[in-house]
């Protein structure tokens, strides 16, 4: 019997597969395990999840050194989604996360300022994004816990500065040492085929050019476009003058791929210091009432949804009644009946 997986199986298992800590592989399990179809077909499945899932409880209740001593390496996800920030030396990162966040990291014009991940939350609407500033890539100084910073973000910012003419080495290094950890840049993972399994290594990317207030003319953006354009969309960017900063929330939302819906109690309206959910894109109302609480998904009888069609400035739904199944975009506001 076909399993039958769903995309949000499918999504908590990409996400198992990146995970770099105990606590967030068995939180992705424990989301396998929520969304997994129940019938003949999975029950191997099941009992796999069952089994990597008390391992893995097991191996984090053990204490042994090499754990504490690599805790400082973790970041604890935050917010609607973490990006890491990856560059060569001195391209300006930490200025970035200072100016983006309330994160107060060390600021120099030396190599190797940062030497631990440094994370910060940034402001966009009514969420929080986390920012994470990872250690200058370098050959002299790249540790693998770097890329399993990398792998676990949501998305990769790669950081370059406009204002030196080595612009183009600073980002091929960066790329050749992130493929040599069989991690691949690039601005969209490309969809498998039928019979192919998706590309784990490949991690969503943009291209920030930082300091174009250092690059008279514009001369070192048309290089880095003339060579770079068909893999990645680049967004040229000052930490100093703010130029390209409210662009760069913008981007980095609509690349982070969820979005954001509002709840409300029946008869009443939205209290507006209520906070959103935040899902994955192509999350249905039955994802939502797992979010709000997990008996919602039982004992959920019905949904009325609003929607503003934005583009036309119009209501696309008012009050209306919506399946379980109703796929969610962003900005929808939704009651749910139990």
């Amino acid at each position: 019997m076909p399993a039958n997986l769903t995309p949000q199986y499918l999504s908590a298992e990409q996400r198992f597969k990146e995970a770099a800590t105990a606590q967030e592989k068995i939180a992705a399990l424990e989301e396998m395990m929520a969304v997994i179809p129940k019938h003949k077909g999975t029950e191997k499945m099941r009992a796999a999840l069952k089994q990597k899932m008390a391992k893995l409880r097991t191996e984090k209740g053990k204490k042994h050194g090499v754990s504490k001593a690599s805790a400082i390496y973790a970041v604890h996800r935050e917010g609607a989604g973490q990006v890491a920030l990856v560059g060569a030396p001195n391209v300006g990162k930490s200025a970035l996360l200072a100016k983006l966040t309330h994160a107060t990291p060390e600021v120099a014009d030396y190599a190797f300022t940062t030497q631990l991940p440094q994370p910060g939350m940034m402001p966009f609407e009514d969420i929080q994004i986390q920012l994470v500033d990872l250690p200058p890539v370098a050959r002299e100084y790249y540790k693998p816990w770097m890329g399993g910073l990398v792998r676990q973000a949501d998305l990769a910012l790669l950081v370059v500065d406009l204002g030196s003419d080595e612009v183009l080495d600073q980002a091929e290094d960066v790329i050749g040492i992130m493929e040599e950890s069989r991690i691949r840049l690039a601005s969209e993972v490309a969809a498998p085929g039928p019979e192919e399994e998706p590309d784990q290594g490949v991690k969503r990317t943009l291209l920030v050019a930082n300091k174009a207030d250092l690059d008279q003319g514009g001369v070192n953006l048309g290089i880095l476009k003339e060579f770079f354009r068909q893999r990645f969309d680049i967004l040229p960017v000052s930490a100093v003058t703010g130029q390209g900063l409210e662009e760069f929330r913008v981007e980095v939302f609509g690349r982070l791929e969820v979005v954001r819906v509002y709840t409300k109690a029946p008869g009443k309206k939205v209290d507006p210091g209520t906070p959103p959910f935040v899902l994955k894109s192509g999350s249905t109302v039955i994802d939502l009432a797992r979010a709000v609480h997990q008996d919602f998904v039982n004992s959920l009888k019905f949904a009325k949804i609003w929607t503003s069609d934005r583009s036309k400035g119009s209501v696309k739904f008012d009050g209306q009644l919506v399946e379980r199944t109703h796929c969610l975009e962003d900005g929808d506001i939704l009651e749910l009946h139990a």
